[in-house]
């Protein structure tokens, strides 16, 4: 049985929302990050990055006590209001190929701890800690854990019918992606849809696996508080098949001292391969594998698919148990500095550049996982490669912030 819960959540007033809201702080260049924090006053980085030109000079704590500060200040200038009372949100993001709607909400660390809440990745135990201290240091989280649920055609009813209501937040982004949000705030209505909850057996997270496991290390060094804020931790839920699931494709800087024929002769003992020269070719369906070497596109088809379990056949570690780690050397995919990641929502010419650059000398292009194998994998307690799925929606930071 699944536990949501609403808050009082913080957001931008409506004049200001289009202006706060961001990307996520990574996914920015420098120069666009410069941009944007010398252009836009109101826009969510500054908190983000309160010492932008400075920041590889302060200490990690300064920095969080300055992002602290810089939130308080937002609030004050009324850039941010917080809700009376709890309420949840319905969150609509609308791109050129996709849309996806999903309920905001707080999940329950109980959930997690007692594996209602399953995960199928590993984490860093240093980026948890880190994590665990901003939580700590600021006392705010504006990146929501994606959660997906199973398909109910009742709530999705309801999501539709809801829909319809006058929205609180109707904007557009710089990428051209269309946003709305409506709030929930009748308490009928919240009760509602707190009892299609649970009535799930099982929640899956699909994307923040470590922002979860730190609001638990954060629960367990601060539960004496009687802070019942530490109880929950802020998710955006959303269909499991409304999700879309991208692979991470691999490329790597050097063949480990193979020619290009040995290597080509080494992968034949596992796969059939077809020369595709020029055509920009991506894998059609599981175990297949796209290849760009040596200025050609490959075509690599498993030849022996009879596997033991769901971890052995996934596509992710077939590459690594079959060429990754017995051809090229890679033995950890985490760590290793000779192989690189690209999403798989990036077009496969940005491999071909990349390689063709001289940086990289192969890449690999995987087909996604399912969302049946990550549940599958969640169900038995094990944990896909590093970088196996690219999944979205992404949340935007400073839509919505939950207060610890």
């Amino acid at each position: 049985m699944a536990k949501i819960v609403p808050f009082k959540a913080v957001r931008p007033t409506r004049d200001k929302v289009s202006l706060v809201t961001s990307r996520s702080y990574e996914e920015y260049t420098p120069a666009e990050l410069a941009s944007q924090l010398d252009y836009n006053p109101f826009s969510f980085l500054h908190i983000l990055n309160p010492a932008y030109v400075n920041l590889h000079k302060i200490s990690t704590a300064t920095r969080f006590k300055g992002v602290q500060l810089k939130y308080q200040e937002f609030k004050e200038e009324d850039v941010f209001k917080k809700e009376l009372n709890p309420i949840f949100f319905l969150y609509e993001i609308h791109s050129k190929n996709n849309t996806f709607t999903g309920i905001i909400a707080g999940t329950s660390i109980e959930d997690y701890k007692n594996n209602v809440i399953k995960k199928h990745e590993d984490t860093l135990a240093y980026r948890v800690e880190l994590f665990k201290d901003y939580l700590h240091q600021t006392g705010f989280n504006t990146e929501p854990v994606l959660i997906t649920y199973p398909q109910n055609n009742e709530l999705q009813q309801w999501i539709d019918k809801r829909k319809q209501k006058r929205p609180l937040y109707l904007f557009s982004s710089l990428n051209k992606d269309k946003h709305t949000i409506w709030r929930i705030k009748e308490d009928e209505e919240i009760q509602w849809v707190q009892e299609q909850f649970e009535k799930m057996g099982n929640l899956y997270i699909a994307d923040g696996h470590h922002r979860s496991a730190s609001a638990e290390m954060l629960y367990d060094q601060d539960k004496d508080s009687g802070n019942a804020n530490l109880n929950h931790f802020m998710s955006f839920l959303i269909c499991e098949t409304n999700l879309k699931i991208y692979e991470y494709n691999r490329i790597v800087n050097d063949l480990n001292g193979l020619t290009k024929h040995a290597f080509l002769k080494a992968l034949e003992k596992d796969f059939t391969i077809v020369n595709k020269d020029q055509e920009l070719w991506k894998p059609k369906q599981k175990y297949q594998f796209g290849m760009y070497l040596d200025g050609d596109f490959y075509a690599l088809t498993l030849k022996n698919t009879n596997f033991n379990s769901v971890m052995e056949s996934l596509d992710a570690q077939i590459l690594y148990t079959k060429v990754l780690n017995p051809l090229l050397g890679i033995g950890d995919l985490r760590n290793d500095e000779r192989i690189a990641y690209i999403p798989g929502s990036k077009p496969v010419t940005a491999i071909k550049e990349m390689v063709d650059g001289g940086d990289f000398e192969v890449g690999f292009m995987l087909y996604p996982a399912s969302i049946n194998e990550i549940k599958e994998l969640a169900d038995n307690n094990l944990i896909m490669p590093p970088k196996s799925t690219y999944i979205e929606p992404k949340f935007r930071s400073g839509l919505v912030v939950y207060e610890i």
